[in-house]
Formats: structure tokens, sequence, C-alpha cells
């Protein structure tokens, strides 16, 4: 992305500067190539980033964010960005929601192309170099607004703080007072990367003493998630999710359920059965007591099953006349193969993982009289995605569809997709009268969006003197992009990005490298999962990894060092860990597993010190330490609690989650069997930032990826046991180890 700005301008049009009562408020269009480039790829009118800083009269400075909160700090360090280059005041900035609007606030990162989504750990990545160039425009307006009017050359100015200062003369005021005569230049200065500060004279940038924005609010209750939204004259809406699409609903006791106390009407749909009423407790009791009759005949999904299916995803692993697309490539894996002295294979499996976000999916929605406008409240990954599905269901135009972002109460990945949102919706064009929709935990699992079920088979080949010359990696799964991303599936021609994430090994120094997938088409709802492909693509890879080098009788750590010797970043996150954990000392009836990850321009490495009870079966992970290189560090401690908070996941998903589907439906309903890692479980988590000058990258997902290969490469250490399924559940430890 520095590449991509590099050299270009950033351009203001004179309609982008407003004053008024409340102060100053700049709009900014990048222009140049980087336009362009979105232009092209996103709409026909052309896709801009704008960043929108508004200072007021009073000093405030207010500054739009134009990414979701959920948990990952970007309502912090977005606006930080910004301030930094403005060099305003910290205490005196707020943080606001931008508007859902992808031609002003789309992220310009090659991944999103200008759309406004918040996924990936692509955020910071995204919108940094616009949001720098963003701030110093402003910082320059203002100075040559007070340069105008003290009459001073504006090369004499400088600010710090929130104010413009003339040192010559001692002369220094507010940008609150600015802000009351600024001037609109005719001809907006022109911003290069070159005035752009320097790393070394950042003052808010790197600085361990601020805090998130959001802190406060969740820790004293003030915090307004989705759940939380309350409207005039709302009714509730609790829907019985039909159990897989396109299934169809015949209520057996209709009439009883509408005499319930409080429920106002019983609502059949494509996506499930509606219960609108006075208050939760009355659509609750009102979706309890309905008795449904599904037909589910025209669902694709109806014959799906993730055991029996087993079978033909291994069979589609083997076969090589399966249709395989290739998402990675370098040289001739199948002649090094075919010429190795020695070849390996093996074959791993994951399972469907389910979000859960301690948030159940909900939205309030009002739509008008008319019907063809509405007001959306709900905590959303994709807001600009509701308003375009949502306005053709009312077929209006997206720019009459107002969605009020809320704070995520756990995204991941599941608040991509807006059906909460869209249900809402339909109830309330329905009813009439704005719509709470909150679904129970039972009807969040049954309505999942699942990470899918995959099968691996990864081979190997061998020189005669056991350097790795050959690396085949064949993924088989059914396809996210298609369902949760299909113009850039048919644009792609059918690839997956975002379950393929992972498969290549570009920073492992093997000549010959093929990676593919074959598609399985199952009619499940699969969508992105915290750390997408690579939390599963690489368990297979890394653990084959240390097959390999146990296989040839060298040392994985040592063969994993050779591997990138190429590549210093990798070396230094997998050379730190090492020392943190102090990796070569022998513990008693423990193993230590080490694995090494890349994710979307950040770097880590991971080592788990586990145990394991043979009788019960259950692993037990000791201590976790994982030291990560993300480029330039926005904030130093939410780096550390998104690595924590990643570990855990990764941890959850590694030893305990799993989905069963039977006849296309989600077998599990709730906590009690759908396990997630319980407080007693946690290991102590050990992290470290690995410092280095390159463009920063997201945090959010880098440290889930290690964790399962690391696990599973400590119990081999410790039993000689390979674990090749996810989730290593005590039944399949067991079964290992007998």
């Amino acid at each position: 992305m520095n590449e991509q700005i590099k050299n270009n301008t950033l351009e203001i049009s004179r309609r982008g500067f407003t004053k008024g009562a409340a102060g100053l408020t700049f709009s900014f269009v990048l222009g140049g190539s980087v336009a362009g480039h979105m232009a092209k790829a996103f709409a026909a009118e052309g896709a801009k980033l704008n960043a929108w800083v508004t200072i007021g009269t009073d000093g405030i400075v207010t500054i739009l964010c134009p990414s979701a909160e959920m948990g990952q700090g970007v309502l912090t360090s977005l606006p930080l960005i910004l301030a930094e280059e403005l060099d305003a005041d910290w205490s005196k900035v707020k943080a606001e929601f931008a508007p859902a609007n992808p031609k002003v606030f789309g992220n310009p990162h090659e991944l999103f192309k200008g759309a406004q989504i918040t996924a990936a750990s692509v955020s910071v990545p995204g919108y940094f170099m616009p949001l720098r160039m963003a701030g110093a425009q402003a910082r320059r307006v203002l100075i040559d607004s007070v340069a105008a009017e003290w009459k001073v050359p504006a090369a004499e100015l400088s600010t710090d703080k929130g104010f413009v200062i003339h040192k010559k003369s001692g002369r220094k005021i507010s940008y609150g007072d600015v802000a009351k005569f600024a001037k609109i230049p005719a001809e907006p200065p022109k911003i290069t990367e070159a005035d752009l500060k320097k790393p070394s004279q950042f003052k808010l940038i790197g600085r361990k003493d601020i805090g998130r924005i959001d802190v406060p609010g969740k820790s004293n209750g003030s915090a307004k998630y989705g759940i939380d939204v309350q409207v005039p004259g709302m009714v509730y809406a609790s829907v019985l999710q039909a159990p897989l699409e396109g299934s169809k609903a015949e209520v057996l006791n209709m009439e009883d359920v509408s005499k319930i106390k409080g429920v106002a009407r019983v609502i059949p749909l494509p996506f499930g059965v509606a219960v609108i009423g006075e208050t939760v407790e009355a659509t609750r009791a009102g979706r309890n007591a309905l008795k449904v009759k599904w037909d589910t005949s025209a669902a694709t999904a109806a014959n799906t099953d993730s055991e029996k299916n087993k079978a033909d995803y291994a069979r589609q692993g083997k076969d090589p006349a399966a249709k395989a697309i290739t998402e990675y490539k370098v040289g001739d894996a199948a002649a090094a193969l075919g010429g190795a002295a020695k070849t390996m294979e093996a074959a791993y499996w994951s399972e469907y993982c389910y979000h859960a976000q301690m948030e159940p999916m909900n939205a309030v929605a009002k739509v008008a009289e008319d019907g063809q406008s509405a007001e959306i409240w709900t905590g959303t990954q994709f807001g600009a995605l509701a308003a375009g599905i949502i306005s053709g269901i009312l077929k209006t135009t997206p720019d009459k569809i107002k969605i009020n972002q809320q704070l995520l109460g756990g995204g991941y990945g599941r608040r991509i997709w807006p059906d909460a949102a869209i249900q809402a919706t339909i109830l309330s064009n329905i009813t009439k009268k704005p719509v709470k929709l909150l679904l129970t935990r039972e009807d969040d699992v049954a309505a999942a969006r699942p990470r899918p079920m995959t099968h691996h088979v990864l081979k190997a080949g061998l020189d005669a003197k056991g350097n790795l010359v050959g690396w085949h990696h064949r993924l088989v799964s059914e396809n996210v992009d298609a369902v949760a991303a299909p113009p850039r599936f048919q644009a792609t021609g059918g690839k997956d990005y975002i379950g393929a994430r992972g498969l290549d090994q570009a920073f492992y120094a093997i000549p010959n490298v093929q990676a593919e997938y074959v598609r399985e088409v199952r009619g499940m709802r699969v969508h992105a999962w915290r750390g997408i492909g690579a939390g599963y693509n690489k368990f297979a890879a890394e653990s084959f990894v240390d097959e390999v080098a146990n296989a040839t009788g060298k040392d994985p750590l040592a063969f994993r060092l050779e591997l990138t010797k190429n590549h210093p970043r990798a070396q230094a996150v997998i050379k730190t860990v090492v020392e943190m954990s102090d990796f070569k000392r022998k513990r008693p009836g423990r193993g230590m597993g080490i694995a090494f990850s890349d994710y979307h321009g950040a770097f880590s490495a991971g080592v788990a010190e586990v145990s394991v009870d043979a009788k019960s079966g259950k692993i037990k992970v000791h201590n976790y330490w994982v030291a990560a290189d993300p480029g330039l560090v926005i904030q130093p401690d939410s780096v550390h609690a998104q690595l924590e908070s990643s570990v855990v996941y990764g941890l959850s998903a590694a030893l305990l989650e799993e989905l069963t589907v039977k006849d296309g439906a989600i077998q599990q309903t709730n906590f009690n069997d759908y396990q997630v890692l319980r407080m007693s479980d946690l290991p102590e988590i050990h992290t470290r930032i690995v410092t280095t000058n390159n463009p920063p990258a997201g945090m959010g997902e880098i440290g889930v990826v290690a964790v399962a290969p690391a696990i599973a490469n400590g119990i081999f250490q410790l039993t000689g046991k390979r674990l090749r399924h996810l989730p290593m559940s005590a039944e399949r430890v067991k079964k290992a180890l007998a």
C-alpha cells in the first residue's frame, strides 16, 4: 500500500471544506493513481477514500473512524494516525464512526479495493497512509490560515498539541481559535509522502500511555452495543431460524402461539418463523412454544453430513483427476516429487467451527411508511453491504438506508454478513413499526456461518541429502468466497481467497511448491472465521514441516531456521520465541512444540508447552509464548491484547470447538454442547513484539495461526504420536495414543 500511495498528492476540492458555527470540517479525497485504481476496481463512478476531521471552535477535534470496533482497537488506532500528522492534542480528540459510504470511506487495501469492510486485519494497513496524508493536509491548511491572519511566512510556523506556534514572536493560537477565522484556499495545498513525519518525530504513534477510547465505556457499562439499542415505538422479534437455507416452514400451532400474552403476530418467512411481541419475554415464550414442520427438500445442504461426507473429501484429496485450482505455485512440484530420493505423505482434518461471539446476532430496523427508506442500528463489519442488500429488498437505493454503527460484542467474521439487519428490516416493513430482533443463542447457532470442514493431503520430496525439494498441499473444502464474496469468486475464476489463505509457502526456501484446492459443494453457509484459511492450512502445513524434520533426523527448530534463511523477519520471530520460551530446555513430562506463520504482512512464531493425561485424553497447555513482528506499532498495548486474545481463540479451536452437521442442520445448540475454552484451562500467555520499521500490519488474527500446530508438535515431542485432526479432542487423543 505504501508503494501505491508513494509520490501521490492528496487533493481537496473546495467543496470539501466547510466552515460554520461548529468549526472547520475538512474533507479529503485521495487523488492520483490510487483513486483511479479503486475506481476501476470498486464502482463505475469511482471509489474514493475520504478521511474527515472536524475542528470545533471549542478545540474539540472529531475524527471519523471508517472501521467497525469489535475489540481490536481501531476506534482508537485509526483516529490516532490522523491525529499524529495533524499534531492534535489527544486529550481533545473525539472519535466517531463514519457512515457506511464506501465511495468516501472505503479501504484502499489491495484485498478490498475500496470496499468499506472490517475484516482480515487490514484496517490499519489499508488506512495508514491515507489517514496520515489527510492529517498533514489539515495541519497545512491551519498553518496557512494563521500565516495569512498574522502576516508571517508559513515556514516560520510550527504546530504542537493543538496549537499553531510562531517561535520568533512567541505567539501561539489553539486550533479551536483558528477554526473561527480559517480561510478556505482557492487551490488547496498539495501533500506528498515526503511531507509526512519521520517515525522519530511521532508524538502519539507507538506511545504506551495512550489507552483505548472504547475501554472506559466498556468498563463502566455506558458503552452501547447493538443489543442495547432502544428506539421509540419499537416492537420485539424473535426468530426460530430455519435449520438450513431453502427450508420451508409449516407452523403447526399458529393459533396457540398467537394467544400467548404479549405476542402480536407469528410470521412464517423463508429464513424462519418470526414472533413479534411487546416484550423480549413474550417473543421468547412464543418462539419456544412454536411447533414447526420443516420441508428441506429444496435445500442444497439437505444431504450434508459432516461425518459421512468425510469419505468424499478423502477421495477428492487423493484423486489425480479431481478438479483442482492452483492457489500458489513455485517451480515444478510434480517433477520434484517424481524425482525425489524420498517422499512423504500425510492427511489432516479440521471440523466446522462456530464463531461463538458473545453478543448474539441482533439489529433494530425502522422502515419508513412508504417503504422507500430505512434506518438500521446494528453492530456490523460491513455496513455498506447491509445498506446495499436492504436497498434491494426495499427496491430503493443505498443512500436511502442509514446504518447506525454500534460496538460489536464479538465479530470474528460472523458480523460481515448482515442477516440480522436484513431480517429486522423485512419484519419492520411487514409490521410498519420499528423492530428489534434478538436471536436466542440457540438460533444464533442454528444460523451459524461456520468455518468450513477441511481435508488436507500433503506430500514432501527430499533429495539424497535430506533437503526439502518438493512440496504439494491439496485442500479439500467448501469455497468460502463462493458464499461470502461471490463477486471475487467469479472474478478469480473460482479461487477461494478466504479459504485458501495460508496455503502458500512464501517464506520457506522450498524450490518447488504446488498448493491447490478442490471444491466441495455442500450448501453450508461457510464464512470467514478468525484467521480465515490460515487457521487450518497452517495447522496442516506446520505440523507436516515437523513430520518432515523428524523423518530426516533434523531438529524442527533448526529445520525452520534453515528454511527461512532468506527471510530475516521470519528468522527474527522464530529466534525470539525460542529465547522467550527457553525452547531447548527439557521439561520432564512435558513437550515443547514450535510453529511459524505469516499473515497479511505480519509475522509470528509460537511455542506451546504441553502435557497430556493418557487416561482422559485431555491436553493441558501450561505455557504459550508468541513473538510477533507487526511492522510499525501504532498502539503497543493493543498489539499485546490482540495477541493474547488470538491465542485464547486459537487454543479453544485447537482443543475443543466442533460443529457437527446432519441432514444439513447443525446439531449443537448452546455452550453446553459447543464447548469453548474455560478460564481454568487457560495457560500462561507470554507475548513479545519484535520491532521493525516496516509498514504496519494488522494484529487481530496473526496470533491464532501458530497455536494448533505448536500444540500438535509439542504432543509429538512428548509422546511420539501425531495429532492430525482439529479439534484435538480427548477422544481423538486417546485414539492416537492407543
